[in-house]
């Protein structure tokens, strides 16, 4: 009897079967994943990779699910997670170097705690390193390849440093999106000296914003549409009175509308329909196209 997939990554990760999407994305929408996988290190990581192309198994790699839309139908594949166990970090002068499992929030609060600004920015975002290096994730006019000096990337069976500047990062984008077998698996930050109080305070005064602004109570992707070059998102979205809409359980926040949340219930295919929606009307109204930024995860 040929092993099953559990059994030949025995000493190499964590798997679990048939696990909901829906469990791992800040939306809660997503039908079942075949295989979840957490690799143990960077060493077991490229052996699971081999397996799985061995035995033909698809993977994606996912953060926290903070930018995702994924399918009801499922994926009939392996998901991998680094969270569990790529958690390490160190700093080492103004330098931050961590793993791509760790919490962007937590590493925020560990810069400030060192008396080290940069990551000030990053303090609300609820993802993992590796998200938010593939996205080039960012908010308050500054994103990730600001402050990135260098990213590890394991690609085709070998584990490489690659410098910020060989990363094609652009607004919400980036090499690694190119190349989705590829894994991110550590970064290394750029900070600066900043008086500890004065970080501490910028941080609070954010996550007192935010809270003010947007619908933390409820589930979402963040901010559902790219800022086109002339105008917010939000501003387009309210122009054509989408405050409040709603298809079946997904609808547009009436705290922030570039902000569709999960208000109970909500199908991949009512948040699909209600963007279509907006994206529509905005084209008719302003003749702009809105471009999602929240990715679509396992859509045929």
């Amino acid at each position: 009897m040929p092993e099953t997939l559990a059994e030949q990554l025995k000493d190499r990760a964590d798997v679990e079967e048939n696990v909901p999407l829906a469990t791992m994305t800040t939306l809660k929408i997503g039908g079942p994943a075949r295989y979840v996988i957490y690799p143990y290190s960077t060493m077991t990581l490229e052996s699971v990779l081999r397996i799985l192309r061995k035995n033909h198994i698809p993977y994606r790699v996912i953060g926290k699910g903070s930018n995702l839309l994924c399918s009801d139908a499922g994926y009939d594949g392996a998901v991998l997670r680094l969270d569990r166990y790529f958690n390490k970090f160190y700093f080492e002068g103004s330098v931050l170097t961590a793993e791509a499992g760790c919490s962007v929030i937590s590493l925020a609060y560990d810069a400030m705690k060192n008396s080290l600004s940069g990551l000030e920015f990053a303090s609300g975002i609820p993802a993992t390193v590796g998200g938010v290096v593939c996205m080039n994730a960012g908010a308050y006019k500054a994103c990730m390849a600001d402050i990135l000096r260098r990213v590890q990337v394991m690609h085709d069976g070998q584990l490489e440093w690659l410098p910020c500047s060989a990363c094609h990062f652009a607004y919400r984008h980036s090499l690694f999106q190119e190349h989705p077998d590829w894994v991110v698996t550590a970064a290394e930050f750029n900070l600066r000296p900043g008086d500890r109080g004065e970080i501490r305070a910028l941080m609070d005064d954010r996550r007192q914003r935010r809270m003010a602004s947007q619908p933390l109570d409820k589930p979402s992707a963040g901010s559902v549409f790219r800022n086109p070059d002339c105008i917010s998102a939000w501003k387009l979205i309210e122009g054509i009175g989408y405050r409040g809409r709603k298809v079946g359980g997904a609808q547009v926040s009436e705290k922030h509308v570039n902000f569709i949340i999960n208000d109970g219930g909500a199908s991949s295919a009512d948040f699909l329909t209600l963007v279509h929606q907006i994206q529509k009307a905005v084209r008719e109204k302003y003749q702009i196209d809105l471009i999602m930024e929240v990715e679509k995860f396992n859509w045929q």
